[in-house]
């Protein structure tokens, strides 16, 4: 810990100071110092002609007083400051004896590669990669017109301390790239948009990863221009591995998480240890897969990261929590109290959240079963109603399933549903589930690095919004 007493100028004695001083006015007090070091470079028009830097860097100070919240921060960590952001917290008023739910004592998992330091990095060798990344995907497709590619690293030094004497530290790498593509052809533009993310240092930025990203970009382009807006309708939807866990993350996830379930405003707010959808189906967020964008050796409260089953064999059996819904449901914290900086409270929030595998066969083998429906296999945005779990998702590509075959490729489509309806009507879970690496932000209130996943879904019955 001594590194970061001397990275944020102050001592233990001074931790336990500003803590008591905060507890003048409440039953609870946590200290979040960060100082987070932000780069990005920039390709447009085939040359990395610009680039950005941002250093921040300050403590956030939170005072719980029963339901009231009292939160400050300050930019600067010199004890009279964090004094006074502690007295400003403390603004609540009433404290009513010392509370809280303390972390499950546990050695967080290494979860973080950094062989080669981003901030060590060259950053000429950076932008050489990027230059060939755009000849890469250039190389793979003549109808190229335009290669925007941006990559960005950060690395987040984070130093937390609490009321219970939990004292905990992290140092948090991420590296982001991410291209988009348009492609013109007879007098018509397709635009693509692929992207990968990790919690590691500038190894990941191999060869390989061009090779990849490349590929992905140019994947199905004939089938894209060929596209075409079918017939709407309720039927049959399989939705391939990968990226469309975005649907689980945002139709589901969000309502597992505590608070929204504290305050009754979750479909789900009474269906603790009840069966939400058949046998073999398990839902997890995860903040313990190394090297992904999701994960965290401890979330922003010091509760180290771990591996939470929200949907255990068909039955709901855990929320997502932080330190005060643990507190209110008599549980412990499942490590998913996060924050976008010191700037902001923590409140529950999803890591990588995925479902497991199933034993029904391969993506062919659901394909193969559908008489009528549509195959999807990219997301776009959508809108989610947490109380009453209705969705709506914007499709970007996909096919026709007819008599068992994919035909036509569609586009221009909406999937309409409603969360807890589509968990029970999964009739068939493939054993392929894949971790989508992109650059996944979910954006509650606040900004936070998340990531999905999911295997080959069968659901039976949605609505496909189409002509």
């Amino acid at each position: 810990m001594k590194s970061y007493f001397e990275l944020f100028g102050i001592t233990p004695a001074q931790l336990r100071a500003v803590v008591e001083e905060g507890l003048k006015g409440g039953n609870w007090c946590d200290l979040y110092f960060e100082q987070t070091v932000y780069n990005d470079l920039l390709l447009r028009d085939g040359v990395v002609a610009s680039g950005g830097f941002h250093f921040d860097y300050g403590c956030g100070i939170r005072v719980l007083s029963g339901e009231k919240t009292g939160y400050a921060y300050s930019e600067s960590t010199d004890i009279q400051s964090l004094m006074d952001a502690a007295r400003a917290a403390t603004s609540i008023g009433g404290n009513c004896g010392r509370i809280g739910t303390p972390a499950i004592k546990t050695v967080p998992p290494e979860i973080y590669s950094m062989q080669l330091e981003w901030g060590q990095a060259d950053k000429h060798a950076l932008a050489a990669w990027l230059e060939r990344l755009e000849s890469a995907i250039r190389a793979r497709e003549s109808r190229v017109a335009k290669v925007i590619a941006m990559l960005s690293w950060s690395e987040s030094e984070i130093l937390m301390y609490n009321s219970l004497d939990e004292l905990s530290s992290d140092s948090r790498p991420l590296g982001n790239v991410t291209v988009t593509i348009i492609f013109a052809h007879e007098g018509r533009t397709e635009q693509r948009s692929v992207s990968r993310s990790f919690r590691c240092g500038s190894e990941m930025l191999t060869d390989t990863l061009i090779d990849e990203l490349a590929a992905e970009a140019v994947a199905g382009l004939d089938d894209s221009f060929a596209a075409r807006r079918p017939k709407g309708g309720r039927m049959p939807v399989v939705m391939a591995a990968g990226a469309s866990g975005i649907l689980l993350h945002e139709a589901m996830g969000h309502a597992f998480e505590a608070d929204f379930n504290r305050k009754g405003q979750s479909i789900f707010c009474d269906r603790m240890g009840k069966r939400i959808c058949r046998r073999g189906i398990n839902i997890i967020d995860d903040g313990t897969i190394p090297g992904n964008r999701g994960s965290i050796r401890y979330d922003d409260e010091g509760v180290p990261g771990q591996k939470t089953y929200m949907v255990s064999d068909g039955v709901l059996t855990s929320y997502l929590h932080d330190r005060i819904s643990a507190g209110f449901y008599g549980v412990s914290p499942t490590g998913n109290g996060r924050r976008e900086s010191f700037r902001y409270n923590p409140i529950p929030r999803m890591r990588t959240t995925y479902m497991e595998s199933g034993s029904d066969g391969t993506l062919d083998d659901l394909i193969a079963s559908v008489r009528k429906g549509v195959y999807v296999d990219k997301f776009a945005n959508g809108e989610v109603r947490i109380g009453e779990g209705d969705f709506t998702f914007y499709v970007n590509r996909g096919y026709l399933i007819e008599n068992g075959r994919l035909t036509m490729p569609v586009k221009d489509i909406n999937i309409i549903g409603n969360g807890p309806q589509a968990l029970a009507d999964i009739e068939a879970v493939a054993g392929d589930l894949k971790i989508d690496n992109g650059t996944w932000t979910c954006g509650k209130e606040q900004s936070v690095a998340v990531s999905c996943g999911i295997p080959s879904v069968l659901i039976k019955n949605l609505t496909v919004g189409g002509e």
